[in-house]
């Protein structure tokens, strides 16, 4: 603690005549500011702005819809890592909402918390198939792509809802009203891609940038890089987090997601279709392809499919453009034990993280 409360004084001899918003791309960094008190432990004149780190929010509708139709109809042993169990579709009242629900009505979903349990349990089952529902950014993506080159049971196929962090960021910055002056980058998707990944943010868009870890003192640190850079006018990638996050990354790591992922435009849920956002199976696993095996369970006459629930803001929290409890239904229709919206349903997602933090008044926007 001593090295945190030695950046905290350092920010604060820092003098600002205006506000200074830092918008961070991580669910692990939201949640360790929010635990931490980090916000409470700036100076008045930084804002902390949660942005898209929370792979589960924003993960299609009609992703979860497929999945549970597979699990519903075709009867597979649906498979998905725990969060996205209690992530809601939009459907008329009575009708199943969630995997969770699905599976309460008798049909086989399995959380598990890593991909090799997927592949444990199809070779448990091997007269059964078994779909992997993987949603997830590079960090969990990469184990994917890991058993995918290694080989997997033949019974066993991936739904990817997988997302590369980068673009949405970018996205953000090419509107021209981003809504942040600083960002502090992921540690665990620098891990994997690499801190300089993150190097169009300062060379395209003169934004100070840092990669940060979890730790206090590694986001404190990161904090401070930007605000510093911000104050002299230097403009530049800082690392923060150079004990885990390494140039170039994890090589093996990118190699297979190389070899066995491609890169195309993908749909975030709220937000629309973000160009080269998403990762989906290469041909030569089109065999293991749940989208290529099974029907597609679409409905054209669902509406809103692919849009948040009315009255949910998840998207524009993911944006930045608001705070979670600046949500119309946050705390009132939309909380942990009852979530509306993706956000308050994830570990990673800022309205569920801002309510275990003790937030749980909403005001207006």
């Amino acid at each position: 603690m001593d090295k945190a409360r030695a950046w905290l004084e350092k920010i604060h001899a820092l003098e600002f005549d205006r506000t200074v918003k830092i918008m961070n791309v991580c669910g692990g960094h939201e949640r360790s500011i929010t635990h931490a008190g980090l916000r409470g432990a700036l100076p008045d004149w930084v804002e902390l702005v949660p942005g898209p780190g929370c792979p589960v929010c924003v993960c299609p509708e009609e992703d979860v819809y497929q999945a549970m139709q597979l699990a519903l109809k075709d009867r597979v042993i649906l498979v998905a890592f725990g969060d996205m169990l209690r992530v809601p579709v939009n459907v008329k009242k009575g009708e199943v909402r969630s995997l969770a629900e699905a599976q309460a009505a008798g049909v086989d979903v399995r959380p598990i918390a890593s991909p090799l349990d997927a592949r444990r349990i199809a070779r448990e089952h091997p007269d059964r198939p078994v779909v992997f529902f993987a949603a997830g950014f590079e960090t969990t993506t990469a184990p994917v792509a890991a058993m995918l080159a290694e080989g997997i049971p033949d019974n066993l196929s991936i739904l990817l809802s997988g997302r590369l962090t980068w673009p949405a960021v970018a996205m953000l910055l090419d509107s021209g009203a981003p809504g942040f002056d600083a960002l502090v980058a992921p540690g665990h998707v620098s891990t994997v891609m690499g801190p300089e990944e993150w190097a169009f943010v300062v060379d395209r868009h003169e934004i100070p940038a840092a990669v940060a870890g979890f730790a206090p003192e590694s986001l404190l640190a990161s904090f401070y890089s930007v605000l510093r850079q911000l104050k002299s006018g230097e403009r530049f990638l800082d690392n923060c987090y150079r004990e885990v996050a390494h140039p170039g990354g994890n090589l093996t790591g990118r190699r297979l997601l190389d070899e066995t992922l491609a890169i195309v435009d993908a749909n975030w849920r709220g937000i629309g279709i973000i160009p080269n956002s998403g990762y989906a199976l290469k041909p030569a696993f089109a065999k293991h392809d749940a989208r290529l095996l099974f029907p597609d369970h679409s409905d054209p006459t669902r509406r809103r499919a692919g849009e948040m629930p009315p009255g949910c803001d998840c998207a524009q929290v993911v944006l930045g453009k608001i705070y979670p409890n600046q949500c119309r239904i946050y705390g009132r229709a939309c909380t942990p034990r009852n979530p509306v919206g993706p956000c308050m349903v994830s570990d990673e997602g800022a309205c569920r993280i801002w309510w275990a933090g003790g937030v749980r008044v909403a005001v207006d926007a």
